[in-house]
């Protein structure tokens, strides 16, 4: 059974892929530091899957805190969730994405390729494509963000295929995704964002039940039926799976990178 370090794990996304890494056999190690997610969800989990799962406290630029990891474990694999993930915040305090997204990856990605962790699966996001000029993109689309969250993401794939041609031994696969929402077919976890949603299910959802006075409708010149936004969304499940495929096709074949 491979051991995979799974940074934010705890999330929304991670703790999802946890439960789906758990039924592909193989053994999660959380790492996460709470700020975006609860403790609560491991005990969720646990009643989800009936395992135990071994989770560590605290941030993944932790030098001191890896260390004890890959002291206490013999780590197989990673999967990076750990970003900070609100377009809107991001505009509004860029540096607080790029240290975190940018600067705290690069001594991810260090942490790894010094410890011989050769596989990783990154959390990416279409924010890289920014406003793209057709309606369906794929990898070859050119990328051209338009916040800071989607360039720092975009950064991370460039330093992590960089990491990639530089390294034989290391090979990675970043999922580019969409809208994110859904819930675990148990019902047991689901989105619960801490503070302000920032997704807009959450903010329906809590329009709906009084917690939020109204739910804002913004745009009104887009080219759609009544000139506001159109989206696409992916359920959570199907993308913790995505997760987990991209996993096994790591340890099954010898890429490179691919997105």
């Amino acid at each position: 059974m491979k051991n995979i370090l799974v940074v934010g794990g705890a999330g929304y996304i991670g703790s999802h892929t946890v439960i789906e890494l758990i039924e592909a056999n193989y053994n999660p190690i959380i790492l996460d530091n709470f700020i975006n997610s609860s403790e609560k969800v491991l005990g969720c989990i646990k009643k989800i899957t009936g395992k135990e799962i071994t989770y560590y406290n605290g941030s993944f630029q932790s030098a001191e805190l890896l260390e004890k990891i890959v002291n206490n474990h013999e780590i197989d694999g990673a999967i990076h969730f750990a970003a900070h993930k609100a377009v809107g915040e991001s505009v509004e305090n860029p540096l607080k994405y790029y240290n975190n997204n940018v600067a705290g990856f690069i001594k991810f990605l260090d942490f790894l390729n010094k410890n011989n962790i050769n596989k990783l699966v990154f959390s990416s996001s279409a924010a890289v494509y920014g406003e793209p000029d057709k309606k369906i993109v794929d990898e070859d689309s050119v990328c051209l963000p338009t916040s800071p969250y989607g360039w720092s993401k975009y950064m991370d794939e460039i330093i992590l295929k960089d990491t990639c041609l530089s390294n034989s031994k290391f090979h990675a696969i970043a999922l580019r995704y969409f809208n994110v929402v859904g819930a675990h077919p148990s019902a047991i976890i689901g989105e619960s964002p801490i503070g302000k949603p920032q997704n807009l299910l959450p903010i329906i959802i809590q329009s709906i039940t009084g917690k939020l006075p109204e739910l804002t409708v913004f745009g009104n010149d887009y080219p759609t039926k009544d000139g506001t936004c159109e989206r696409d969304y992916i359920h959570v499940v199907d993308l913790a799976k995505a997760h987990v495929s991209a996993l096994n096709k790591l340890f099954n074949t010898n890429i490179i990178m691919t997105f």
